[in-house]
């Protein structure tokens, strides 16, 4: 089937499959692509807006086990720089986000090998105590340590926080959904099984999810067809992913090293991510990793939201890479690319 043919496919709301993916991604015709992607995309979204959320992305440790490859922030136990935030830190950090008029908090950290599931219960229950804000935390990685180090299944370490306070998990920890793949860059995190039946768990319990692919290191384009057959297959199943937001790999102070992935790479990817994940309903552009101007570009190839304003980031941070955006120049940048800035929560519901 030819491109064209493809691309018509798609735009007529009919499902395309991994090999028309993988021809799309062969492809080099990017601008046509593009014009595909938005027009899913406005049919998805026809109004005449487009979102984005403010909240802060707190790391609350970066004493990691896992040793990723890719990872320039983690720190073995007793590292130099290696540090744990304590429970007041954590809620200066979300009472300044407050202030500022944050609706989600992001909470994520490394695998740390000391605490079970009651330090996660406590940290939670905390928050919820003091502040009325949605908790979007714990990667599968995360989830599936604690589960290890508590000596309890996955299905009842998300029970138990979802008890305590947690709202959402977020996709973090999916990198490359194919375990060639994670064998080569994180041989020591959860498996892409592991990943998926994290999802399933809290899906079927009632809570909504992200889902994430970090490209542009080790993958082939086979590999990022198989990671977004796995989110489609499991959307198909459980219907709980909120959005798909892939970003790219930044090689500066990691193991893996390399050269970033650039606009026509990230463009090209996040287009067909939006022609062949007809079933997820948002795609979030990536601007922490590519700039406002791409950003804005992303609104036009098939990215309805601008993601976060992220008060605060520091994993990304960590390989080099710092591009910021107060709330005020996040507005900016979606009005300049043609559409009206609207926040929302973490459901993607308009609250302003």
């Amino acid at each position: 089937m030819s491109v064209n043919s493809i691309l018509e496919l798609a735009v007529s709301g009919q499902r395309i499959s991994p090999e028309n993916a993988l021809a799309l991604f062969e492809a080099t015709n990017l601008l046509d692509i593009g014009l595909a992607a938005d027009a899913v995309c406005r049919a998805k979204h026809p109004q005449d807006y487009r979102t984005y959320v403010v909240d802060r992305n707190i790391n609350y440790t970066n004493v990691c086990v896992s040793r990723c490859k890719f990872c320039a922030f983690f720190r073995e136990p007793g590292a130099p720089g290696a540090y744990l935030l304590t429970d007041e830190d954590i809620h200066a950090k979300i009472q300044e986000a407050v202030d500022l008029g944050a609706t989600q908090i992001l909470m994520q950290g490394g695998l740390h090998p000391d605490h079970t599931i009651e330090y996660y219960v406590s940290l939670v229950a905390g928050i919820k105590a003091r502040f009325n804000i949605h908790l979007h935390s714990f990667s599968p990685p995360e989830i599936i340590h604690i589960a290890g180090v508590s000596g309890i299944s996955v299905d009842d370490t998300i029970r138990v926080l979802k008890y305590a306070g947690l709202d959402s998990i977020p996709g973090g920890g999916a990198e490359i959904l194919t375990d060639a793949v994670r064998t080569l860059i994180s041989p020591n995190k959860c498996t892409t099984s592991e990943w998926l039946g994290v999802m399933e768990s809290a899906h079927n319990l009632g809570m909504k999810t992200t889902a994430t692919m970090m490209f542009g290191h080790s993958e082939g384009f086979a590999d990022r067809v198989a990671h977004m057959a796995a989110i489609r297959a499991l959307q198909d199943k459980t219907d709980g992913f909120t959005a798909f937001i892939p970003w790219t790999f930044q090689p500066s102070n990691t193991e893996l090293g390399g050269k970033p992935v650039g606009g026509f790479d990230y463009l090209h990817t996040l287009a067909i991510a939006r022609l062949f994940l007809d079933n997820v309903p948002n795609i979030q552009a990536s601007w922490v990793t590519q700039g406002d101007k791409i950003g804005q570009v992303a609104l036009h190839f098939g990215a309805n939201d601008l993601g976060s304003t992220m008060i605060e980031e520091n994993v990304v941070a960590a390989a080099g890479v710092k591009f910021r955006m107060t709330e005020q120049e996040m507005r900016a940048a979606i009005s300049d690319a043609g559409f009206v800035p609207k926040r929302r929560d973490t459901y993607y519901r308009i609250i302003e």
